[in-house]
């Protein structure tokens, strides 16, 4: 069972991911804030990541350029979940090699099609 990191400050939206997720067959971790994110990020080593911008003591784009700092972190494929919706914003993150972004609020539907084709190309396909 492949296991996603949930990088969310907004509970709400935290707890609501991740029961979807669950209902679809993941194990999901979260972690509230980029610092925490990347503490678990490292003694996890996840299947997937998925992380919003806008967090508290460490945002999105600070944590995935930090995991590009470790060979053993930087191939984890990371989906952006942010309702940062400006075309600079999408760019810096995919330039920074995220997977995917899906601007927020969106259907989960959007999410679950881009884990999914992110995971047909690994082994959990």
């Amino acid at each position: 069972m492949p296991t996603i990191v949930l990088v969310e400050d907004n509970r709400t939206v935290c707890e609501n991911t991740t029961e979807i997720l669950e209902m679809e067959g993941y194990t999901v971790i979260t972690a509230s804030n980029g610092k925490k994110g990347f503490q678990k990020i490292m003694e996890l080593l996840p299947d997937l990541i998925i992380c919003d911008i806008l967090m508290p003591e460490m945002d999105g784009l600070e944590l995935v350029a930090k995991l590009g700092l470790h060979s053993e972190l930087k191939t984890i494929p990371v989906i952006f979940y942010s309702a940062k919706a400006e075309k600079k914003d999408i760019k810096g993150a995919m330039d920074l090699g995220a997977y995917d972004y899906i601007v927020k609020p969106s259907d989960l539907n959007d999410l679950l099609a881009s884990i999914r084709k992110c995971m047909e190309s690994t082994e959990f396909s």
